[in-house]
């Protein structure tokens, strides 16, 4: 039961975390593209990619730190099911070029954004 108060409670602050930083993104370049879902989704890639390597590879963490950030915060903060949504919505609405820039960003962006984490992360073990 403790891990699932643990996901909850990680959940609720990165849910909220995603709904301000979407609000800000939005408040600051407008509301025709996502930009906030794709802000979110990068900087969730590099901090799972910095806090995963750093607590398998360096921390001698409890699981209920996995528990509350990358399965409670992080996953509440990133929005992969947004970004699926978003970017089919802008396709069937004809706007071909957001929705693929949509897709590149997030996926190339996010993975990029994992792969610095990682390196990071590798670095600071050093």
């Amino acid at each position: 039961m403790e891990k699932f108060i643990l996901i909850g409670a990680g959940g609720f602050v990165g849910a909220n975390l995603r709904y301000l930083t979407q609000q800000w993104a939005a408040a600051i370049w407008g509301p025709n593209f996502p930009y906030g879902t794709l802000i979110a989704n990068v900087i969730g890639s590099f901090v799972i990619g910095l806090f995963l390597t750093l607590a398998t590879e360096l921390l001698d963490l409890s699981p209920n730190w996995r528990y509350f950030i990358a399965t409670g915060v992080l996953g509440g903060y990133t929005t992969f099911s947004s970004f699926a949504y978003e970017t089919l919505s802008l396709a069937e609405s004809g706007r071909y070029g957001y929705a693929t820039l949509n897709l590149v960003g997030n996926v190339a962006l996010g993975l990029g954004a994992a792969l610095l984490g990682i390196a990071l992360a590798r670095l600071m073990m050093r």
